[in-house]
């Protein structure tokens, strides 16, 4: 069982950053491939990007790419994403999910566990 938690959202104007933190409970957060979704109001949940359980393997949605970083520290059992030059079109909530894996999953199906989510708004 993983519980998983977000936080750094919140309010930005378009080109500005935010930085968002998953902290998972648990003694095997290493061993889950982690991915990070996000859903806008009125439309499908959407896969934005995901880790390895090493971190060595990292996969981007095409609309992040190059703006959008995940990275993980599992000694603190905690995974990240770094967003920059944010776009009013990247508001939506985003949730975080592990599922214990050897792989990067890019479908919200593939995952196990999911946290509560946080409100990313983007400001034009």
């Amino acid at each position: 069982q993983v519980q998983l938690v977000e936080s750094g959202g919140g309010l930005v104007q378009a080109g500005g950053s935010l930085r968002l933190s998953c902290a998972a409970s648990g003694r095997t957060f290493s061993s889950y491939a982690m991915g990070w979704f996000r859903q806008a109001p009125g439309k499908e949940r959407e896969f934005v990007a995901a880790i390895s359980w090493s971190g060595r393997s990292t996969v981007y949605a095409y609309s992040v790419k190059g703006r959008f970083t995940t990275s993980r520290d599992n000694a603190k059992n905690t995974v990240y994403l770094q967003m920059n030059s944010l776009k009013p079109e990247d508001t939506a909530v985003y949730y975080c999910a592990a599922r214990p894996i050897i792989g990067v999953p890019t479908t919200s199906s593939e995952y196990n566990y999911w946290g509560q989510g946080t409100q990313v708004t983007v400001s034009s």
